[in-house]
């Protein structure tokens, strides 16, 4: 006659199954990592270097295109009725001085665009990475980052436009 051994009772007290790695070692084990994706190469590269071209294209159109001559871009529709510069303004003149090299002038034209290219970069190589490796990329974002990145481009905007933080205008 079979006897089905009963579950027994974890420290926590949550029941497992004997045999298991739960049951043997008394503690939580973690499940085993991810697989690396069966799909080929070049179709784990699709996503990541479709984004990286239209980006590419997007910088290297602002690169030719000067934003500082007059008529080529439509006017920040805040700055043009109000007088006030939005977290954006400036974000065309800095791509433009970026793509050219001219760092400190990128800088001085919107400080928080240039922290974006950088941080775009680094999250583009490590898509890259993980696409030619075959693991998944994680893209969920806590809430509070979210606040986080919105209460940052208000604190931006108000002090850009206060005469103490004339340094962040355009």
């Amino acid at each position: 006659m079979d006897v089905k051994p009963t579950p027994s009772v974890t420290a926590g007290g949550d029941t497992a199954e004997p045999g298991t790695a739960w049951a043997q070692a008394g503690r939580y084990v973690p499940p085993p990592p991810p697989r690396p994706e069966s799909r080929p190469l070049a179709r784990r590269l699709v996503a990541p270097l479709g984004t990286l071209a239209g980006v590419a294209a997007a910088f290297a159109y602002v690169g030719t295109v000067d934003p500082n001559e007059p008529g080529h871009y439509p006017v920040c529709p805040l700055l043009r009725f109000t007088g006030v510069y939005c977290p954006g303004c400036g974000g065309l003149r800095s791509a433009h001085a970026f793509v050219h090299g001219e760092f400190a002038a990128a800088f001085g034209s919107n400080a928080l665009a240039v922290t974006g290219y950088v941080i775009f970069a680094a999250l583009m190589g490590v898509w890259l990475v993980r696409a030619v490796r075959g693991l998944p990329v994680r893209t969920s974002v806590p809430n509070t980052w979210w606040w986080g990145l919105g209460a940052l481009l208000v604190v931006f905007t108000v002090v850009r436009n206060l005469p103490f933080g004339s340094a962040l205008a355009p």
